[in-house]
């Protein structure tokens, strides 16, 4: 399982994409799981690191999940429809 940062805006996406990509990619098992139970301040940028997430864990076949899921990024993925393809667990 890997961590979320307690902060996930646009000024920290990149650094965060640079430390998760890595970690997905030597990640064993079916299943890459984020948890997300750090996370205090997010923006939008915090839904695209997560669907970056998603893509490189389809790339190695392996299923995706969210776990820990504050309200706030919960309700960000549903304004944007991304609730389900997020597959976010509170």
């Amino acid at each position: 399982m890997l961590a979320l940062p307690a902060e996930l805006t646009l000024k920290g996406a990149t650094a965060t994409l640079r430390t998760l990509e890595p970690a997905i990619a030597a990640e064993p098992g079916p299943v890459i799981t984020l948890d997300a139970s750090a996370l205090k301040q997010i923006d939008s940028s915090a839904l695209a690191v997560l669907l970056q997430c998603r893509r490189q864990a389809e790339a190695r076949q392996a299923s995706f999940q969210v776990i820990n899921a504050p309200c706030r990024l919960t309700e960000l993925a549903q304004l944007y429809g991304l609730q389900d393809l997020l597959e976010l667990k509170a």
